[in-house]
């Protein structure tokens, strides 16, 4: 019954949960497609052995369908931080959070992954260390600010002189990264089409490997731009709710971060108390996802 249930899953980004009969969260994960993800616990679990005498207790699954697999691996994040399920093994995750650091002075200029929070202002946090580390690899190769510095060593001066980078550029790329981290479309996709010609150029010459490196450049760019409202939110308090066919949906933040999940079975009215709190732009999500969480109880029957 569960497995016919998961095929209600669109296969979208997400986050999804097993229950026991109990109504205990047996374990947590992501997706990138949350119907196959979910469907594949009833197949062979290969490099999921572990969790074979898990899927003899699942009785439930839940979801949250997220705006990309970023927004849905920092919602994973969050979950596991705040309380670690039977059957998951680590609190929070695998992953370790980065920040991306601009310094444009004319000095040093540069972009830099760090990993542990700065006391400078920065971008991010970002969740993925390669893919991160590919976005950045991306981003510095189509905006090479590090060499437009005023004080570079000689290898940088050389390399400067054969890309044609000057001092002189240090504002134009400067202003490109900081318009693309802090969301700019054009500024997006003015790095995708430099990046796009340089992988086409490397191809030309034959330098598939190149290629094939500034193509995964291109993917973790895309990655590294999409949308992810999950942590850092604001206000920090954030409720979000929505509310279907009896079913309430509720995702709620503690100190900027969405980190609790509940789907509860409430009438109307005792929904519209907690459904104005939620602020406009998190409506249509809120909404998707209480009609699916209700579809998914239909699906299951009473518990």
């Amino acid at each position: 019954m569960v497995r016919t249930a998961c095929g209600l899953l669109p296969p979208e980004p997400g986050v999804y949960r097993f229950t026991d009969a109990a109504g205990r969260v047996l374990y947590v994960g992501r997706a990138t497609d949350l119907r196959s993800r979910t469907r594949s616990y009833w197949g062979d679990l290969r490099e999921r052995r572990h969790l074979r005498r898990m899927v003899g207790q699942i009785v439930g699954v839940e979801a949250v369908v997220c705006a990309s697999l970023h927004e849905a691996s920092w919602l994973e994040r969050n979950l596991l931080e705040r309380s670690l399920p039977r059957w998951n093994r680590t609190r929070g995750g695998q992953e370790v959070p980065c920040w991306l650091v601009l310094d444009d002075g004319p000095r040093r200029p540069g972009l830099v992954l760090v990993w542990s929070e700065p006391d400078a202002p920065a971008f991010g946090p970002y969740l993925g260390a390669t893919a991160a580390k590919l976005a950045w690899s991306g981003l510095v190769r189509a905006c090479p600010l590090h060499l437009t510095g005023t004080h570079l060593d000689a290898t940088d001066r050389s390399l400067a002189e054969a890309r044609g980078v000057a001092p002189r550029d240090r504002e134009a790329f400067g202003g490109v990264l900081r318009s693309l981290l802090s969301g700019d479309s054009d500024a997006a996709a003015r790095v995708r089409s430099a990046l796009t010609e340089a992988r086409e150029a490397a191809a030309e010459r034959l330098a598939f490997e190149t290629a094939s490196r500034i193509q995964a450049e291109l993917a973790a760019l895309d990655w590294l731009i999409a949308p992810q409202r999950v942590t850092g939110c604001t206000p920090a308090d954030l409720a979000v709710h929505g509310w279907s066919d009896g079913v309430l949906f509720s995702l709620t933040a503690s100190d900027g971060r969405l980190d609790r999940w509940s789907v509860t079975a409430v009438d109307a009215d005792a929904a519209a108390s907690k459904l104005h709190r939620t602020p406009p732009q998190w409506r249509d999500f809120a909404a998707r996802n209480a009609e699916l969480a209700a579809a998914l109880r239909r699906a299951l029957g009473p518990r």
